[in-house]
C-alpha cells in the first residue's frame, strides 16, 4: 500500500514540474509581451516577369492593418505581429507549432527601382505586386 502512495506522489510531482515548465516556456517566448526582435519569418514565394515582381507571404492570423512593407536599397522588408490566441493565457500547451509574435521578413530583389502597385491579403496570404521602373 505504501508503494502505491509513493507512485501517486511521484506522478503528482512530475505533473507539477511539467506545468511549471510550460509556464516558464510561455514567459521565455514572451507571449503577451512585445518582443524587440523578430521571433519568426513567414515563408515567401517570389515570381518575376519583365515588368513586375509578385511576392506572396503566408500570414494566417495576421491583421492586414498591422503589416508594414518597405522597399529598401537591396530588397523588401515586411513586418507585423501575429498575436497569440487568448487561450494561451488559461490553457496548457500540448503542442505549439504555429509561430506567434513579431516577425520580419527581408527579401532580396535584383538591383533596381520598384513601386508597390498592388497590396492585398486574402486567404491568409499577403500578395504584393511591384512594378519595375
Amino acid at each position: 500500500m505504501r508503494s502505491i502512495n509513493r507512485i501517486a506522489w511521484m506522478w503528482d510531482d512530475a505533473l507539477q514540474a511539467l506545468e511549471q515548465a510550460e509556464r516558464l516556456q510561455r514567459q521565455f517566448w514572451g507571449f503577451g509581451a512585445r518582443a524587440a526582435e523578430p521571433l519568426w519569418e513567414p515563408p515567401a514565394d517570389i515570381f518575376e516577369s519583365e515588368t513586375e515582381i509578385v511576392v506572396s507571404l503566408a500570414l494566417p492570423g495576421v491583421r492586414p492593418e498591422s503589416v508594414t512593407v518597405q522597399i529598401a536599397a537591396n530588397g523588401l522588408v515586411i513586418g507585423a505581429e501575429r498575436p497569440p490566441p487568448p487561450e494561451l493565457a488559461t490553457l496548457r500547451v500540448r503542442r505549439l507549432e504555429i509561430p506567434y509574435g513579431r516577425f520580419e521578413r527581408q527579401l532580396e530583389l535584383a538591383v533596381g527601382r520598384y513601386v508597390v502597385i498592388e497590396r492585398r491579403i486574402a486567404d491568409g496570404c499577403l500578395t504584393l505586386r511591384l512594378a519595375k521602373e
